[in-house]
C-alpha cells in the first residue's frame, strides 16, 4: 500500500456538515474536509463564496440536466475535474464576476 493514500492525515477525510441555502431553501451538504478546501479554492479562483458558488453549480445543472439524483457526489466530482485541471473560459470567468459585483 502507498503511504501516501494510506497515511494521510485523518483530518482531511473528517466529514464536515455546512447549511447553505439553494434555489431558495436552507439544506445541509456533508462532505470530507479535502473537498470543502477546494470548493473554497474553486470558488475563490471565480471571485465567488463558497455558497454563491455552489447555488449557481446547483441552478445550472438543474438547467443542463433537469435534475441531480446526488449533489453531494456531483460537488465530489466537480473538485475531481478541477484537480484534473478544468477550468471555466476566460468569458465564463468575467461573466461570474459581472454577476458577482
Amino acid at each position: 500500500m502507498c503511504r501516501v493514500f494510506a497515511g494521510q492525515d485523518p483530518e482531511g477525510y473528517r466529514q464536515i456538515n455546512r447549511s447553505i441555502r439553494i434555489a431558495g431553501h436552507s439544506t445541509s451538504i456533508q462532505l470530507e474536509a479535502t473537498f470543502w478546501k477546494l470548493l473554497d479554492e474553486i470558488a475563490d479562483s471565480q471571485g465567488l463564496t463558497t455558497p454563491k458558488f455552489i447555488s449557481k453549480l446547483y441552478d445550472e445543472a438543474i438547467e443542463i440536466n433537469g435534475e441531480i439524483p446526488n449533489f453531494a457526489s456531483m460537488l465530489r466530482t466537480t473538485c475531481a475535474l478541477y484537480l484534473r485541471g478544468h477550468r471555466p473560459c476566460a468569458e465564463d470567468l468575467e461573466a461570474l464576476r459581472r454577476q458577482a459585483a
